[in-house]
């Protein structure tokens, strides 16, 4: 199915009230051709959330009802992983279906000026894929896969809308001097800092830390109005939201909610980022936060009328922060126990929340520990849409899973090859687990860890001397997925 339409010019100022020509495009179209049209997607991706930071995966002192909310309405993976530890790979594997061993973008690699290392003009992204069928698409948050006018441009990768960050580096802070719009420069009214800053000892007032445009707000409202301007459509909202990464900035609505006892001392900025006077208190708003985004997307779908033929996934890019820029995951217990931060290919560092809701097909209520990955969105989102996927994917669909069906054993491990924090290489095949750590340092004959995850979770107990022919199995699955990539060289492994 392919159409072509004239994109809408975005303004200035982001449309906030086209509820009611929405509503009567939506009316006027013939129930058989509503009945017909493919369905909706929304696909919202938080940035360093952990999986034990929401309520559904037993969070105690963060407030999530909106993400509860959704769980409840729809269907929680327990067993979902990121394409990578860190922001630019993952992101890369999300959207385009290939395993972190197989993908373009293994690492945060930088440009200059702003942004990072961008994906070839080739590579067929999920947007793209999905434009060609029809689909209006629209990209609000944080990009990290190419500049402005570098091949990859998310305009040029099937977007017909981006607003929000393109560098993940500019993300650092939530007053920016500006955003862009499509490849323009969106200037915001605020002064320009570093979002990198210490203090030797606390100030009357953190105030110099804020400006008057609020990042996410605006990136929030942007996403609401792109799904008011095409409920009448079939869309692809990509929603890389930036809570809850440092720096600790939240809207104090939500700062407020949380208790003073939490924080006896102000963090000054001693281990990156900026200072803020309520650290636990400010990271929890975050979550808060990004909860309320959810809330507003979720709430707005029910009231266009388009519940029942839109799918929402929400996820988060990888697993929680290190404990720098005031952040403290011990105190919440972010990971749930599990072994490992962002950065690392343990299970704390790639373990994410995965919630779908799509009433009507994905039963209520519901809970999977059917293993998964970012590198089966693209196969999923494209079956969901009726079309055959392109060759040469990774991931598998997951609509059996959503639907409650049984989808029996997963045929291919997830692989992951990582070039930063050492270089190291993980593989999944069923309830084993590989990992390999210090390549840049040891070379191939760096050491692989194996674990049970069914019978040791956190990943304590290293099977590989005791376990000979396990251990060569999953080292010989990592030989033969592990493809080289120049741009992030890491020597191969050894059978």
């Amino acid at each position: 199915m392919t159409r072509s339409r004239n994109i809408r010019r975005w303004k200035r100022t982001p449309p906030h009230s086209l509820l009611a020509v929405v509503a009567l495009l939506a009316a006027s179209l013939p129930a058989a051709a509503q009945e017909d049209r493919p369905p909706n997607i929304i696909y919202i991706l938080a940035d360093d959330l952990g999986w034990g930071e929401l309520g559904c995966y037993g969070q105690k002192k963060i407030r999530t009802p909106n993400l509860d909310r959704m769980a409840s309405e729809g269907m929680r993976f327990t067993r979902h992983y990121a394409g990578a530890p860190v922001c630019a790979p993952a992101r890369c594997v999300l959207l385009s279906g290939h395993e972190l061993a197989r993908a373009e973008i293994r690492g945060n690699k930088e440009v200059q000026p702003e942004g990072q290392w961008p994906i070839s003009a080739d590579s067929l992204l999920l947007p793209a894929f999905l434009r060609g069928a029809g689909y209006a698409t629209g990209a609000m948050g944080k990009w990290g896969l190419g500049p402005v006018g570098s091949s990859g441009d998310p305009n040029d990768h099937g977007f017909d809308l981006f607003f929000g960050y393109n560098c993940q580096r500019q993300a650092h802070n939530l007053y920016p001097d500006h955003l862009w719009l499509n490849a323009e420069r969106y200037p915001l009214d605020n002064p320009r800092f570093s979002p990198h800053q210490k203090l030797v000892e606390a100030p009357d007032s953190f105030a110099r830390f804020r400006g008057d445009q609020y990042a996410p707000e605006l990136i929030a409202k942007m996403s609401l109005a792109f799904l008011r301007e095409h409920a009448a459509e079939p869309f692809f909202l990509y929603a890389p939201f930036v809570e809850p990464h440092v720096a600790l900035q939240p809207l104090d609505e939500w700062l407020e909610r949380y208790p003073t006892e939490w924080d006896e001392e102000p963090y000054l900025g001693t281990r990156g980022y900026l200072p803020h006077p309520r650290p636990h208190a400010a990271y929890a708003a975050l979550i808060s936060q990004l909860d309320d985004h959810v809330g507003k997307i979720l709430d707005l779908v029910d009231e266009l009328g388009i519940a029942d033929r839109t799918l929402i996934l929400f996820s988060s890019d990888n697993g929680p922060t290190h404990d720098v820029g005031g952040v403290d995951t011990e105190f919440f217990e972010s990971t749930g126990g599990l072994r490992g931060r962002k950065g690392s290919v343990f299970e704390g560092g790639l373990r994410v929340p995965m919630i779908a809701r799509w009433p009507g097909h994905v039963p209520a209520g519901t809970t999977t520990e059917f293993v998964s990955g970012f590198q089966d969105v693209f196969p999923t989102i494209a079956d969901v849409a009726q079309l055959e996927a392109p060759e040469g994917l990774d991931g598998e669909s997951l609509l059996p899973v959503l639907l409650g069906e049984d989808p029996g054993e997963r045929a291919h491990p997830l692989v992951w090859e990582f070039f930063e924090y050492g270089g190291q290489r993980a593989v999944i095949d069923g309830r084993y687990k590989a990992v390999q750590r210090h390549i840049r340092r040891d070379g191939a004959s760096a050491a692989l860890e194996v674990f049970d995850l069914e019978a040791d979770p956190h990943e304590e107990h290293d099977l590989a001397a005791e376990r000979p022919e396990l251990t060569a199995r999953l080292r010989s699955i990592l030989a033969r997925e592990c493809v080289p990539n120049p741009l992030f060289p890491l020597e191969p492994i050894e059978e």
